[in-house]
């Protein structure tokens, strides 16, 4: 009986110690939570991104974790409990894009590659020449739609329940449009689209403060001619001015005549930017160019030489 008793209390002080270690374990282990994410388009509602995604930003570590959502409208996320600030994106046709400090959510940047050819000539962005006082400007190649949100203080409590994180992006980019009428001369091109420029433009977005940066850069863009309205148009897209300087901004249109001669025309636009009345979408308007008649009517496309004239325009405004 001595003997089974003995054999009794070593079973018992096994099991108690076992349960104690169950407790242990239940405390140190860290907890998740199903939380749902969801995008609100009522600031955007046209917009059609075939794919998201959100960076949270953890309060105590500061550390990020990246998640990715196929469609527009969100979906389930696992994340540990905790406080956070979040950023949401669209994350499709994103080919164009350089992202820079991506794990501080203040400096997390969208900007563009450099542009080394201009569009409709294929010349070398570096051989053409450039708006007095711009030489000095990256050229960089115009963004493409971006949709994007930020929300603070994001709390998913230890033992969350039907958790929802909402964000409501909005726009980032700004729509710019240029229009050159009344042109004369204009069936002495010799295509139907040539290679413009502006200059001044912001570099890039910081989404987590909703705000374009303060380096400034030279975008090329295309404009398409209509000779029987005798007028040239553009609509592009930009990150809008720099918040902090209203930097010059110099639009350079580059044209090649039939007979191989090659033009470019310089008109100081800061003003028309400066006053648009709504600054993400900015209407460039420019009334009235004569075109040189061409030498002769043959001699062909020379793209390569560098002999360009030049013609700084005034704006009647």
């Amino acid at each position: 009986m001595k003997h089974f008793n003995s054999y009794v209390l070593s079973i018992l002080a096994v099991a108690a110690l076992t349960s104690c270690n169950h407790k242990d374990l239940c405390f140190d282990h860290t907890h998740t939570q199903n939380v749902k994410v969801v995008f609100d388009w009522r600031n955007a509602p046209e917009a059609d991104p075939q794919s998201m995604e959100l960076h949270l930003y953890d309060f105590s570590t500061n550390e990020s974790e990246r998640f990715s959502f196929s469609g527009r409208e969100g979906g389930p996320i696992h994340i540990q409990g905790g406080k956070y600030n979040g950023l949401c994106l669209n994350n499709d046709n994103t080919d164009w894009a350089q992202f820079r400090n991506i794990s501080d959510i203040e400096l997390f940047e969208i900007y563009t590659m450099d542009a080394p050819t201009l569009q409709a000539y294929g010349l070398l962005s570096r051989a053409v020449p450039r708006a007095e006082g711009t030489e000095n400007e990256r050229m960089a190649s115009t963004p493409k739609m971006v949709w994007c949100d930020r929300q603070d203080a994001i709390d998913i409590p230890i033992d969350a329940t039907d958790k929802t994180i909402t964000l409501y992006p909005e726009e980032a980019v700004c729509h710019y449009t240029v229009d050159i009428d009344s042109i004369q001369n204009i069936d002495y091109l010799s295509g139907s689209s040539l290679d413009a420029t502006l200059s001044g433009m912001a570099e890039g977005y910081l989404q987590g403060r909703k705000s374009a940066t303060d380096t400034k850069v030279t975008m090329p863009f295309e404009l398409l001619a209509d000779s029987d309205k005798g007028n040239l148009h553009a609509e592009f897209l930009t990150f809008g001015e720099s918040p902090v300087t209203k930097n010059p901004h110099m639009l350079t249109v580059y044209m090649i005549l039939s007979d191989g001669s090659k033009w470019y025309y310089t008109f100081d636009v800061s003003q028309q930017i400066y006053n648009a009345p709504d600054p993400r979408h900015v209407h460039i308007i420019i009334h009235g160019l004569k075109l040189p008649k061409p030498m002769s009517a043959s001699g062909g496309l020379k793209p390569d030489v560098n002999d360009w004239n030049t013609d700084y325009v005034d704006i009647t405004m």
